[in-house]
């Protein structure tokens, strides 16, 4: 019998952690500018406050999971996609 196995974490250290930290930072930037977008009820030190202070944890959080993906080229491609869907929506709304 085959039994079918996960595929192991490969060690492509560098690039899980440049994939994290370049499009962690454009994720970040993204998130904040959709939060900012969105919540024009706030006043605007306080949006502006908000949306500054978010991007350090965002961008924290995704270079500490970017080691969970099984490749670095898996990295790559789903923060890219992930980035450039934000980054057009937020573009997108700003438009609008």
């Amino acid at each position: 019998m085959t039994e079918n196995k996960p595929t192991p974490i490969q060690r492509d250290w560098l690039s899980k952690t440049l994939a994290g930290l370049l499009l962690g930072g454009v994720l970040a930037w993204a998130f904040s500018s959709l939060f900012s977008q969105l919540s024009n009820d706030l006043p605007f030190s306080a949006r502006r406050q908000l949306a500054n202070w978010m991007v350090p944890p965002i961008l924290l959080g995704v270079l500490g999971t970017v080691y969970f993906f099984s490749s670095g080229l898996r990295a790559w491609l789903w923060l890219g996609g992930l980035a450039v869907l934000l980054t057009s929506a937020s573009y997108l709304l700003r438009c609008a």
